[in-house]
């Protein structure tokens, strides 16, 4: 967490389904903008991006749609399986993604707003981390982590086990977290967490660890 300037930059992760995008939208209650990395990743891979060019020149027109478009779902199932094309997909969409999240973050941190978010699923498996100056880590058991995976994306819980398996284990996570908002429960319990990270970084701008 290298940065160091004003407004701060707290960084948002969790493994799949934790809840990140719930927690920012919490967040955006109280006046925070964020950048959410997924949404950024789509972008560099709309048409008409030379990100989307190069990654159909390796892998060929399977994994575009009839309107041009990625298809996610071709692409996913080539890498997942290939850790060889996952680091070149990587090193293709990486620094492009981190290029535009630069962006977006310093537009955020000429706007009004006393901090701001970073939210991503990669974290702090990639380089994003070194943009922020704070880690939040949503946590939700692992149980939880594949009843909501299966619920939300429509896959088995072998499938679900697999994705998160590949992920950074969950102790690991907790461990590299400055704070952690537990999604385990209702929303009134997750936006009081909320509301209580908000006065502490409003405050002291750069709260204690916990």
């Amino acid at each position: 967490m290298s940065r160091t300037t004003h407004p701060l930059t707290i960084g948002v992760t969790g493994g799949i389904a934790s809840g990140k995008s719930t927690v920012a939208r919490a967040f955006a209650a109280h006046g925070i903008p964020w950048v959410d990395a997924d949404d950024v990743a789509r972008e560099i891979v709309e048409p008409g991006e030379p990100a989307l060019a190069e990654i159909a020149a390796h892998f060929g027109e399977r994994i575009l749609q009839p309107d041009g478009r990625l298809d996610r779902r071709a692409l996913r199932e080539i890498v997942f399986n290939d850790s060889e094309e996952r680091r070149w997909l990587e090193s293709v969409t990486h620094p492009r993604i981190r290029e535009r999240l630069s962006e977006h973050l310093d537009a955020m941190a000429r706007g009004p707003a006393p901090y701001h978010l970073l939210v991503s699923p990669l974290l702090l498996e990639s380089s994003q981390h070194e943009m922020v100056d704070r880690i939040v880590i949503v946590d939700i058991p692992e149980a939880l982590q594949i009843q909501r995976t299966v619920e939300r994306d429509g896959v088995d819980e072998d499938q679900a086990r697999a994705i998160i398996a590949a992920q950074m284990p969950r102790a690991e996570r907790r461990k590299r977290a400055d704070d952690i908002i537990d999604n385990s429960g209702d929303d009134e319990a997750l936006a009081r967490q909320v509301a209580d990270l908000d006065r502490r970084y409003r405050q002291s701008g750069f709260p204690p660890s916990p």
